[in-house]
């Protein structure tokens, strides 16, 4: 037997080290159903594997040197007897082929029972780089393509480096450092008294109004004395908020769909017109009319998923030269609130809610026009009712004992996982109850059960004709990595 390579060469595991090579770069041409049809070599299994070709056996134990299976491995890309060829993800890297060299010369031990299957080969520059220079929070797909690559032998090409001068960016990131520096260029506002209402435009007939909200201080969740209050929204906390502008209504039909329909939209838009927002990811084209026959003119937007939400924003940013996105748990409660402490914006007493709120008392089983009922003391309407409003936050019935015995800043549970995130505000089909200012819900699978598509689509939801959302613009622009971030909440795919 040959000596192991190198002195003190550690054991070679074939299970967690050799297993996931073969089965990424070999099994695809060399499986048994391949063997079978053409008279060729086999790796799926060890019998197959450890059997003669043109007369001579293909793995020695103990001797890389004579076995072809390692020694096809290590030959110039331009030889027809490279394994794998180049169109299959050859030549290996030289930490791989050494690793297939030690395994065999240590005597290429093969579990019994252990056979193989193909797995999908990981390659960096189109699977993992894209991942890299990104960031997280990462998707389930995201993590299984990671958890591969690194498996297959963590393969990263010579002289790469994250994120150094010249290297070429996805197309994603490239896009939000250009409006990330549109959108600095174009902010005036420094300090809080800046902050003044104003009127947004996307097009010379469609605009939207932002309201400033003061930075401060409050106390997040329902009291124990509170009869209606859930589990989830307790314990009651200080959160801190810094300042930002947030929608004085619920976004609605004629903004939205100027975002759905860009290529049908454009022959108006001459005066907005934008590059950097044609860019942007767009809805595919619904497949039923998607206000259930609700209205449209001056109504709520409905039926998005948190990623349609999240990509307007990112639209209505490149759109205006301005930072939107859509507010975390806590912003949209300390707006809700704004400065009371009851269980509504207007006191404790439900009776009230008809000056305020469309629920499932007044509603006539529809949403109604935003704005036509009062608003809270900081002048934001339909906090209460109409739609319930998608947030950032990943939904999170314990979240609130993380910050119970401190003063948390800014918190934004960070969502890691498609299902639940956070909606608040409760909807035109809700009772009461859910429209109280600390009511919380997740979203869930159901919402789309009706979507006919497979895989169902990453921009509606058939079964959720009760929600919408608004935007907020903080006083403070992030950078462009975090940009990227609030546009790309979470598992991008998600509910």
């Amino acid at each position: 037997m040959a000596p192991l390579a190198g002195k003190g060469a550690e054991k070679v595991d074939f299970v967690r080290q050799i297993k996931p090579i073969l089965e990424a770069y070999c099994v695809s041409c060399h499986s048994d159903a391949k063997a079978e049809e053409n008279g060729d070599y086999s790796i799926s299994t060890r019998k197959a594997a450890f059997s003669e070709l043109d007369g001579a056996p293909v793995i020695r134990p103990g001797n890389a040197e004579k076995s072809s299976f390692y020694t096809r491995t290590i030959l110039k890309p331009t030889s027809k007897k490279l394994m794998p060829p180049v169109d299959k993800g050859g030549p290996l890297d030289k930490d791989t082929t050494d690793l297939i060299r030690d395994w065999i010369d240590q005597g290429a031990e093969w579990p019994d029972g252990v056979t193989l299957s193909q797995v999908r080969r990981i390659e960096f520059d189109r699977d993992v780089k894209p991942l890299l220079q990104k960031g997280g929070p990462f998707s389930s797909k995201d993590k299984e393509t990671l958890r591969l690559w690194i498996e297959q032998g963590a393969r990263w090409p010579e002289g790469f480096k994250l994120g150094a001068a010249g290297e070429e960016k996805d197309p994603e990131t490239a896009l939000v450092e250009a409006l990330h520096k549109q959108i600095v260029e174009n902010t005036k506002e420094k300090a809080e008294s800046d902050m003044k209402p104003y009127t947004g435009t996307i097009t010379e007939n469609v605009t939207f109004e932002m309201v400033p909200i003061p930075g401060g201080e409050f106390v997040m969740g329902s009291p124990d004395s509170d009869p209606k209050a859930k589990p989830d929204e307790k314990p009651q906390h200080k959160v801190k908020i810094e300042p930002f502008w947030m929608g004085k209504f619920e976004v609605t039909w004629n903004e939205y769909e100027l975002f759905m329909y860009p290529d049908q939209n454009r022959l108006t838009d001459t005066t907005y017109q934008s590059d950097l927002a044609d860019a942007t990811a767009h809805p595919t084209r619904p497949y039923v009319e998607m206000s259930f026959g609700m209205g449209k003119d001056r109504m709520p937007a409905i039926s998005m998923t948190q990623h349609a939400a999240n990509k307007y924003c990112q639209w209505l940013s490149a759109k205006t030269g301005h930072f939107y996105r859509l507010p975390t748990e806590a912003e949209w409660e300390y707006a809700c609130r704004a400065g009371t402490t009851t269980a509504y914006s207007f006191g404790d007493d439900p009776s009230l809610l008809d000056e305020y709120a469309w629920f499932e008392d007044n509603s006539e089983f529809k949403y109604q026009k935003v704005g036509t009922k009062k608003p809270n003391p900081w002048g934001l309407h339909d906090m209460h009712g109409n739609v319930a409003e998608w947030c950032l936050d990943q939904y999170d019935p314990n979240f609130y004992i993380e910050g119970k015995d401190t003063v948390t800043v800014n918190p934004w549970n960070k969502a890691t996982r498609p299902y639940p995130h956070v909606v608040r505000g409760g909807s035109w089909n809700d009772s009461a109850e859910k429209l109280r200012s600390a009511a919380r819900l997740g979203s869930d699978p159901s919402w789309k059960q009706q979507d006919p598509q497979l895989p169902k689509s990453v921009w509606y939801l058939t079964d959720a004709q009760f929600l919408g959302f608004r935007v907020v613009r903080p006083l403070k622009v992030p950078s462009a990595d975090e940009m990227y971030k609030y546009w790309n909440n979470g598992v991008q795919f998600d509910d």
